[in-house]
């Protein structure tokens, strides 16, 4: 019996997954390949791109099979992607250097002397806040160190474009993955001639920018044999990851905002226009002609209480160690943490900024630690979020997704520091979900991006205590003081 099906292609940091789902939102089956990371120095991350490419292949194959379904089943096939890699490209489309990921810092000091000499022009003119993530700050590192693969290349991508040069022999980029490299317009959805000059490129060398809705066919035939898929099936290129997910998690109208936590964590919000805060707090990357998505990333999310269950020689499941937390009032009995531990992005921008616990007594116990780590990275959360309410308004509802999203206790303690409701979806794929949606827009099978709203599973939703919320905004005047003074200290 015939089935419509469409896959969500997440391209992520940590791993590549396929997954497919039918068209009210219902996962069918998931493939995931596992991405590697090469540290060469101190500060440096990197990934190989050709191994990305072929994990891809191998995961829509893998779901494909898992799925059962037929060729003739399959609508289309969405992208997401993780935002901020550089790749080094020549002439055939093959790479020569390895992909510089988000997480790459060696471009550091061209980060604190483009912020020092026109940090605020350049903000103002991308939308994207200065920092060595960015492709534009990597490729001035790349034209002042003499990189060679910068001087050999003939165009530089990131990780998605590699994929689809590879599989459709085309140059295209996204507004959102267009909008991440630092070297965009959103006003104007243009390149900025500008920073391009900076950089020592010229725009031929970047890819042609097209909406998230843009069509692809032609897949190589050998590609489209190795993936089981008709080499006439029509893929949608999408959008980055973040954009994505707001749209798979249903936070697409005033009010709504996508917050997920896994290893780092973002807090982001989709708005008409462009919308730019004063003080770089936030980013505001393109999404459609029309909207975009604001909002900012931390570093240190699940990371944080990853580190301190390492640092504990805790074997408990990570569900047993965040119990513990319960044990403990809110407050932490006097402990406040920063989780600065990886430097920070959103809301202080400062790679060097270091984490610290406050409060200390000698009555404190390992319970205490695990749930200041916890309101520690929930207070982060909510600062950012405090700079998009400047931008956005008020917050009505919260949906969730990542790792943190199946612990209770720290959904109701969202709940609590934000005083709104939170929604957390039965699936945590949303930004496949969101690809996979955006497919089937750009298709003609459903008519909007806001019909999604009707197709996405969704858990009870957990209400504020009214009286803890009460409690929470001492205790957060008391974080966010030390945090404006501790940030700025390195």
């Amino acid at each position: 019996m015939s089935r419509e099906v469409v896959i969500g292609l997440d391209i992520g940091t940590t791993s590549v997954k396929a997954c497919v789902f039918d068209l009210k939102g219902n996962l069918i089956a998931e493939a995931e390949r596992m991405n590697t990371f090469n540290y060469p120095q101190q500060g440096w991350v990197e990934q190989d791109p050709i191994e990305i490419e072929q994990s891809a292949v191998q995961a829509i194959k893998e779901a494909i099979h898992k799925s059962g379904i037929e060729k003739h089943d399959l609508i289309s096939i969405g992208f997401s992607a993780a935002m901020h890699s550089l790749i080094c490209v020549d002439e055939t489309g093959s790479p020569i250097s390895p992909a510089l990921i988000w997480a790459d810092g060696r471009s550091y000091p061209q980060a604190e002397s483009v912020i020092e000499t026109m940090g605020n022009e350049v903000y103002s003119e991308t939308g994207t806040p200065v920092h060595p993530m960015t492709p534009f700050v990597k490729l001035l590192w790349m034209k002042e160190t003499k990189y060679e693969p910068y001087l050999q290349a003939k165009y530089f991508m990131s990780i998605k474009e590699y994929l689809l040069q590879c599989w459709f022999n085309q140059r295209v980029i996204d507004y959102s993955m267009a909008s991440a490299t630092g070297l965009f317009n959103p006003s104007t959805h243009t390149w900025n001639q500008k920073l391009l000059t900076l950089t020592g490129i010229h725009e031929v060398q970047l890819s042609r920018i097209v909406p998230p809705t843009e069509v692809l066919t032609g897949i190589k035939p050998q590609i489209a044999e190795e993936m089981g898929i008709d080499p006439e099936l029509s893929f949608v290129i999408g959008a980055a990851d973040g954009q994505l997910a707001n749209l798979g998690i249903g936070a697409i109208l005033p009010g709504e905002v996508a917050v997920s936590v896994g290893t780092s964590g973002a807090i982001r919000q989709i708005a008409s226009g462009v919308k730019i805060s004063d003080n770089q707090e936030t980013f505001c990357y393109s999404f459609t002609e029309d909207s975009s998505i604001i909002g900012g990333p931390t570093n240190n999310g699940g990371i944080a209480l990853q580190w301190l269950k390492d640092l504990l020689n805790d074997q408990r499941s990570f569900t047993e160690f965040l119990a513990d937390a319960e044990k403990v009032p809110l407050g932490s009995d006097g402990i406040l943490f920063l989780p600065y531990l990886n430097g920070e992005r959103a809301p202080i921008w400062n790679q060097r900024a270091k984490g610290n616990f406050y409060g200390l007594s000698i009555t404190h116990k390992k319970e205490h630690f695990i749930r200041a780590v916890l309101e520690g990275i929930t207070f982060n959360l909510f600062q950012i979020g405090k700079a998009l309410e400047r931008l956005a308004g008020k917050h009505q509802k919260i949906y969730v997704n990542g790792g943190l999203s199946r612990s209770r206790l720290w959904l109701q303690m969202m709940a609590d520091v934000f005083e709104a409701e939170i929604y957390v979806p039965e699936s945590y794929h949303s930004a496949a979900w969101g690809a996979a949606w955006t497919a089937l827009v750009a298709t003609g099978k459903v008519k909007s991006f806001e019909d999604i709203k009707e197709n996405i599973p969704m858990g009870e939703a957990i209400l504020p205590n009214k009286e803890i919320s009460e409690k929470y905004k001492v205790i957060y005047d008391n974080y966010e003081k030390l945090a404006s003074g501790m940030s700025k200290n390195f």
